[in-house]
């Protein structure tokens, strides 16, 4: 990629972003524009990565000369970008000066859209949540759940004040087909099809003067993981997420793998028994590994099916019932990582969802039990992990696309910097 296309926006990558706009680094010059924003780009990646660093270790970490680090970093602490910590004495010659991402540097909002949630986080630049609003539901509903969004993307706007010129964009994450499903839901296909119709994006930009991205839920959540997560010390992974329906993405070379649609890692479609004409149609993943399941147990034992996204899910009254779950869920889960590992002789394969860590590391030691009956000659078994983002995933993945697609050196989103 020539220097030239570094300082372009990002433009289709992984059929994710639908909008972009300017970035924060404001232009320099006129010859060698793209090459120092390049190298803005790359001093803020190292300090990301690796924390507070004097201009001496910045130039030892980036390559660049002590010369050129020293007028980036001038730049970029007049920009707001970076903060100048207390100088590092008693050692020998001149005190060394720490420099530091400035938290109010940049924001960006993050919004989950799910099958029983929404979720919206503020996150500042150095990747913290600075605000969390849910908004629950049975199913939403877009005349309801819409408006909603707006009123709180409006609330947690005026809430930064004059950092609100800082918001750099919105990343929205959802299901594909949020519609999907219908008869499994008990939804009238009337409801199906009008989510179907519906662009995501279209709808919040008309909400937003900032740049507006779109990615399929399990991929933004992949993404925080890759970026924020155990993501960033490996190469290659599959990732499952266990939400309301089971869902996935792939990391292929530590990038976030589409696929030619965008839905790499769609694993709630998978089979799990051969098909036949005696037996039919196998069922798939979705049926077994989905919290939707647990929620079915819960209520027909009179018990309030939201408490499988909590604590309460191993309380006394709900445990048996969890616990009955999590074998099955296990077992199919165990057969989509050998199937995985079969097809992309990956290094990991880290599981993750929106419910407790206790739950998460039962689930994980479970299918990792199940995956012990089968047999793997021929392949070289993956590590399971587990993930570490939880319920969040999604919505701070999504948050992560702008601050990305404005910062990072790549411009690829779902490059990590090495």
């Amino acid at each position: 990629m020539s220097v030239e296309d570094l300082s372009e926006q990002t433009d289709n990558v992984a059929s994710v972003g639908k909008s972009t706009g300017p970035a924060v680094l404001r232009p320099r010059g006129s010859n060698h524009v793209g090459m120092r924003q390049f190298n803005e780009r790359v001093v803020l990646q190292a300090i990301r990565l690796n924390g507070s660093m004097a201009k001496a270790e910045l130039a030892r970490l980036t390559g660049l000369t002590a010369q050129t680090i020293g007028m980036i970093t001038t730049r970029l602490e007049e920009d707001g970008l970076l903060l100048r910590h207390e100088p590092v004495r008693g050692r020998i010659g001149q005190p060394s000066v720490p420099m530091a991402l400035n938290p109010d540097g940049a924001f960006a909002l993050g919004i989950k859209i799910g099958r029983r949630s929404a979720d919206l986080l503020l996150v500042d630049f150095t990747g913290a949540v600075r605000r969390r609003e849910s908004l629950p539901y049975d199913f939403p509903d877009a005349q309801t759940l819409l408006p909603q969004i707006q009123a709180h993307m409006t609330s947690i706007r005026q809430g930064l004040g004059p950092l609100a010129a800082r918001l750099v964009g919105v990343g929205v994450a959802a299901p594909f087909s949020l519609g999907g499903w219908h008869k499994m839901l008990g939804l009238p296909q009337s409801v199906s099809d009008h989510w179907n119709r519906i662009d995501l994006c279209a709808m919040v930009q008309a909400f937003s003067d900032v740049p507006v991205s779109f990615v399929k839920d399990t991929a933004a959540a992949c993404v925080a993981e890759l970026v924020a997560g155990r993501g960033r010390d490996l190469k290659s992974f599959l990732y499952l997420f266990v939400d309301t329906f089971v869902g996935g993405g792939l990391v292929i070379n530590s990038h976030l793998h589409g696929g030619v649609h965008g839905n790499s890692g769609a694993v709630a479609s998978l089979p799990l028994q051969v098909a036949s004409p005696e037996r039919g149609m196998p069922q798939q993943l979705i049926a077994q590994a989905s919290l939707w399941e647990l929620e079915q147990r819960f209520k027909q034992q009179g018990l309030d099916r939201s408490a499988v996204y909590d604590e309460r899910a191993l309380s006394a009254d709900y445990r048996p019932f969890t616990l009955a779950w999590i074998a099955t869920a296990a077992a199919a889960l165990a057969q989509c990582v050998v199937s995985g590992t079969a097809f992309l002789d990956i290094d990991a394969v880290l599981l993750d969802g929106s419910f407790s860590r206790g739950m998460l590391q039962l689930l994980r030691d479970s299918t990792q039990q199940a995956l012990a009956a089968y047999d793997w000659e021929g392949l070289w078994p993956a590590t399971l992990m587990a993930g570490s983002m939880g319920p969040d995933a999604g919505a701070l993945g999504g948050a992560l696309l702008p601050l990305h697609a404005n910062f990072a050196p790549d411009r690829d989103i779902f490059l990590k910097a090495s």
